[in-house]
C-alpha cells in the first residue's frame, strides 16, 4: 500500500461528494421550490447535504495534492478534516432520526397555511406545482379545499388537468389522497437511497481516513509505505 492508494480513494470521494449535492438539489428543489417551508428541521436538511457534499470535494482534492506529494502536514489535516466530516454524518444521522416524526407536522401546517391563504396574497403557483408534481389535493384530502373555495377545488387537483376541471370535483377526475400522505411516504422511500448513499460515503470515509493514517506513518518513517 503507498499513496497511490490515497490518490485513488480521493476521486471516489468527490463522486460521493457530488452525489451528496445532487441529493441536496434535487430535495431542495423537488419541495422547498413548491412549499416555503420554515421548519429548520425540515428545510435545513437539504442545505446541510449541499454543503457536506462540497466540503467532502474541497478535502478530497486536498487529500489527492497531500499524497501525490507526500506531504506530512497536508495528508494529516485531509484525516483530521475526513474525521470531522465522519463525526457531522453520524450527528446529521441521528438528529434525522430524531426529527423525522417533526416533518410530517411541519408538511401538515405549511400546507394548511398555504391552502387558506390560497387566491388572498394572488400567490398560487406553489400549491399548485406541488399537487401537480406529486399527483394529490389537499392536506389530507380533496375535500379540504371544499369549504376554502365554496366547494371547489384548484384545478391542479384535476387527473386530466383543463381550466375550470376542479369546479365539480368527483372521485373520477380528481385526485383524491392528501400531498401530506403522497410526500411522507415519498419522502420515506428516498430517505432509504439516502441512507444507502451515505452508508456507501461512510465506508469509503473510513478507508480514506485508515490510508492516511498509514500514509501519515509512512512519510515520517522517511519510507515508502507497502
Amino acid at each position: 500500500m503507498n499513496c497511490s492508494s490515497l490518490v485513488f480513494f480521493s476521486p471516489l470521494f468527490q463522486v460521493s461528494g457530488i452525489a451528496l449535492i445532487v441529493v441536496g438539489i434535487v430535495v431542495q428543489t423537488k419541495l422547498n421550490g413548491s412549499l416555503h417551508i420554515t421548519s429548520v428541521a425540515a428545510s435545513g436538511a437539504p442545505i446541510v447535504i449541499i454543503i457536506v457534499g462540497v466540503v467532502i470535494n474541497f478535502v478530497a482534492f486536498f487529500g489527492c495534492c497531500g499524497a501525490w506529494k507526500e506531504n506530512y502536514c497536508m495528508v494529516t489535516t485531509f484525516a483530521v478534516l475526513l474525521i470531522l466530516i465522519f463525526i457531522v454524518e453520524i450527528a446529521a444521522a441521528i438528529a434525522g432520526y430524531i426529527f423525522k416524526d417533526q416533518i410530517r407536522g411541519v408538511l401538515e401546517r405549511t400546507l394548511n397555511e398555504t391552502m387558506i391563504n390560497y387566491n388572498k396574497t394572488g400567490n398560487t403557483v406553489n400549491i399548485d406545482e406541488l399537487q401537480k408534481q406529486f399527483n394529490c389535493c389537499g392536506s389530507f384530502s380533496y375535500r379540504d379545499w371544499l369549504p376554502l373555495l365554496n366547494q371547489t377545488v384548484p384545478d391542479s387537483c384535476c387527473k386530466d388537468e383543463y381550466p375550470g376541471c376542479g369546479s365539480n370535483p368527483t372521485s373520477s377526475n380528481i385526485n383524491e389522497e392528501g400531498c401530506v400522505n403522497v410526500i411522507n411516504a415519498w419522502l420515506k422511500r428516498n430517505s432509504l437511497i439516502v441512507a444507502g448513499v451515505a452508508l456507501g460515503i461512510a465506508l469509503f470515509q473510513v478507508l480514506g481516513i485508515i490510508f492516511a493514517c498509514v500514509l501519515m506513518k509512512g512519510i515520517r518513517s522517511g519510507y515508502e509505505v507497502m
